[in-house]
């Protein structure tokens, strides 16, 4: 599925360029909820709690992929608890990444992304933390 992005000059006189998807992956997720038995959601967005509590009604298992090991966690709280399952994504690196030298060439990033990097002290935050994460400053 894909969907156009919107641009817009934000208050301060920024341009931003905004993608979400929320709303489409939740509609897409009730209308699949009565054949499924269990459904993965890989997003920390605690604005998809409600949507795991309604699918969960309908007998569907759901397991959050996301991380708690970066700081601040990329998962809401309340998402985390109302999952049946959480599973941090760090913990899937070996089993889905690939090696930076089995990349191609048209994927230039040679680095492990910012959410798979083990924290470390004195870290600055990842700017935006707490606040809407689907803009995107340019």
């Amino acid at each position: 599925m894909t969907k156009a992005t919107k641009e817009f000059v934000d208050q301060t006189g920024r341009r931003k360029v905004k993608g979400n998807m929320d709303i489409e992956l939740a509609v897409d997720a009730m209308e699949i909820a009565p054949h499924i038995d269990h459904m993965v959601l890989f997003s920390g967005d605690g604005d998809f709690r409600s949507l795991v509590e309604a699918v969960q009604r309908r007998g569907v298992r759901v397991t959050v992929v996301s991380t708690i090991s970066t700081q601040p966690p990329m998962v809401a709280d309340e998402l985390r608890r109302q999952a049946d399952v959480f599973q941090d994504i760090v913990e899937l690196q070996n089993k889905i990444g690939r090696d930076p030298a089995q990349r191609t060439s048209r994927e230039p990033r040679q680095h492990t992304p910012q959410f798979l990097q083990r924290p470390t002290t004195g870290s600055p935050q990842r700017a935006g933390a707490g606040g809407d994460d689907d803009d995107f400053e340019d």
